[in-house]
């Protein structure tokens, strides 16, 4: 076997039990109302009393040293708080800090970082104690009055998910330099998650950034609280952030073992394969690989062989999440689903698989794929259908049946001539056309990666072939950018995260009101009241059967509404290094590889 196997470090429970906290059953229980917690959970009770670390951590890991990562395109603004311009994820990751931070052998729980407590005094007011010792990078204490600011200017100016959930504050109270209140809208009394979001908010220094325009790309240094600085930026070739020395939240029992390199060095690269030789040639330490060819035929070379470089494939307990050929149901020409579903059939899931990925992937059936939150191949119980109450489906999709129907490609392409006749259209001259304009059914695939295009074009020539013309355009990372957050395109290449713990960000990704907003994450414009019904039963659900219903009753609508093409999935996390450089704890969280948690292996 090519890869070593690294498992999760703990057994995938059976039924419900994957959603629940993972604490022992006597202290799964609700946090009362007025109490001080250390940390909070979405369901129960958190896991880790306040002096642990996470299993997953070596609270003895050796500090120091560099970790070198590929990034792919560019970025061409440090505010990662504005949609206009591409800022690194990673600033907000470890530049900017939260109240609390989330633990990954949990679905959802939180534990303190610049927050010291949390009390939930009734579903009204949530209050936060802030530690004393916590300190931005310029040495300036955090106080409660730059947590209020924060709030403040992201629900105002930041981007469109800042504005979505902080806008359901209605109010905050300064209780004291190291206290605050938030007061929640009325509204959103009942949303069970909106405290661990209000949790995750990024903490902004009010004495830099009352004069900086958040909404705005910039290039001036960014100033948080969090454990690294940036140290070096130039677009389009690398990111350095360097570890802050005697930074004030290290002592923490939650991080220990966490934040182990002095430096984090990110080189930038146009692809993937460019990158990919720069880690065999040691220029970089770490490679997360993401193509089953590559991943299957290209790691024969003399570090890997020698055992200089060890790979691993790193089983996780997550859900496959949905990756697809999104359909921009906005185009008159997608928005009948009997066209999208003709679309998918022209898909040929099987030779995909072989052609592309030598058959080392899983096709995608769920948004929840491989967990209890899954409707795929589950009958509709009485508590979804009641979610459900406004939506009219098909007996197979009220049965779990929802997947593209497996069959040869004759049957699929005569399927597809059903519906795509059915839907109005009219084969012409072996092309489908709007028999009223003569318009070609004529859909463009946007993509901005080469293995992205590769697939599409995959696609795109059974789909011609069948009097589809598919058409597929290549373009950089900024137009992307742009045309994405302006919902400007017909298809595009596109994964949806899922988590153990889907919630509020539900709404950001397929609601109503974000269809219309630009930057959301609704790429598909989907706009159903059932699936609103759906995220709503997620957010108030106070029982795991309540919270599973919701779930499944999301996915059931997404897979019957048919916004996307499901694609493939990876069964683990691919994953290399060089081993004489980099260490790593013995187990791996729910999550699968946290970087955060590895180390330099000092020289020997």
């Amino acid at each position: 076997m090519r890869a070593t196997l690294l498992a999760c470090g703990a057994v995938l429970c059976a039924g419900a039990c994957v959603i629940a906290v993972g604490a022992p059953a006597a202290r799964a229980q609700s946090p009362q109302h007025g109490m001080a917690q250390h940390g909070i959970a979405m369901i129960g009770a958190p896991q880790l009393a306040p002096d642990a670390s996470p299993a997953y951590a070596n609270p003895n890991a050796p500090q120091g040293g560099t970790l070198t990562r590929a990034l792919l395109g560019s970025y061409d603004s440090l505010n990662p708080f504005s949609v206009r311009g591409t800022a690194p994820a990673e600033l907000r990751r470890y530049v900017f800090q939260s109240l609390m931070l989330r633990h990954y052998d949990e679905p959802f729980s939180l534990y303190g970082q610049v927050a010291e407590s949390m009390v939930r005094e009734s579903r009204a007011r949530l209050r936060f104690r802030l530690h004393r010792a916590a300190r931005f990078s310029d040495g300036q204490p955090v106080t409660a009055a730059d947590v209020a600011f924060s709030l403040r200017r992201l629900a105002a100016e930041g981007r469109p998910n800042h504005r979505f959930y902080y806008g359901k504050v209605a109010r905050t109270e300064i209780l004291s330099p190291h206290e605050i209140r938030f007061h929640i809208a009325a509204s959103a009394q009942d949303d069970r998650e909106l405290p661990l979001i209000l949790a995750l908010m990024p903490i902004l220094p009010q004495h830099v950034y009352a004069e900086r325009d958040i909404g705005a790309p910039s290039l001036d240094t960014p100033v948080g609280s969090g454990p690294y600085v940036v140290d070096e930026a130039i677009p389009g070739r690398r990111l350095v952030l360097r570890k802050q020395k005697d930074w004030w939240g290290q002592s923490l029992a939650f991080n220990r073992g966490r934040y182990n390199f002095a430096q984090l060095v990110y080189q930038y690269f146009r692809d993937a394969n460019s990158a990919f030789a720069a880690f065999t040639s040691g220029e970089l330490d770490f490679w997360s690989e993401q193509d089953a060819t590559r991943w299957t035929q290209g790691f024969d070379f003399p570090a890997r062989r020698s055992g200089a470089v060890q790979t691993a494939e790193i089983a996780t307990r997550l859900p496959s999440g949905l990756k697809g050929l999104v359909f921009n149901t906005r185009r008159p020409a997608l928005a009948d689903v009997r066209t999208r579903k003709a679309l998918a059939l022209l898909f040929a899931p099987e030779r995909v698989n072989r052609m592309l990925y030598g058959g080392t992937k899983q096709r995608t059936r769920s948004y929840f794929g491989g967990t209890p939150l899954s409707a795929w191949q589950e009958p509709a119980s009485a508590a979804e259908r009641a979610i459900l109450a406004r939506a009219e489906f098909s007996p197979e999709i009220w049965a779990g049946k929802f997947a593209p129907v497996e069959a040869g490609p004759r049957a699929r392409r005569a399927r597809a001539h059903e519906l795509l006749t059915a839907a109005g259209w009219q084969l012409a001259g072996g092309q489908f056309r709007d028999p009223r304009t003569q318009a070609l059914l004529a859909p463009e695939i946007l993509v901005r990666r080469h293995e992205d295009e590769r697939l599409a074009l995959t696609y795109a020539a059974a789909a011609r072939r069948a009097g589809v013309a598919v058409s597929v355009r290549l373009v950089d990372d900024v137009q992307y950018q742009n045309r994405l957050q302006q919902f400007d395109y017909d298809m595009i290449v596109h994964f949806w995260y899922a988590s153990l713990s889907p919630g509020n960000e539900q709404a950001f990704y397929w609601g109503t009101d974000a269809a219309d907003t630009p930057g959301s994450r609704n790429y598909a414009g989907v706009k159903e009241p059932w699936i609103d019904d759906s995220i709503a039963a997620l957010l108030t659900a106070e029982t795991q059967a309540q919270f599973i219903a919701a779930a499944r009753s999301l996915d059931r609508g997404l897979m019957a509404g048919a916004y996307v093409i499901p694609l493939f999935h990876q069964p683990a996390q691919w994953t290399a290094w060089w081993s004489e450089r980099l260490g790593h704890p013995a187990r791996h969280s729910w999550y699968g590889r946290q970087l955060d948690f590895w180390w330099r292996t000092p020289a020997r």
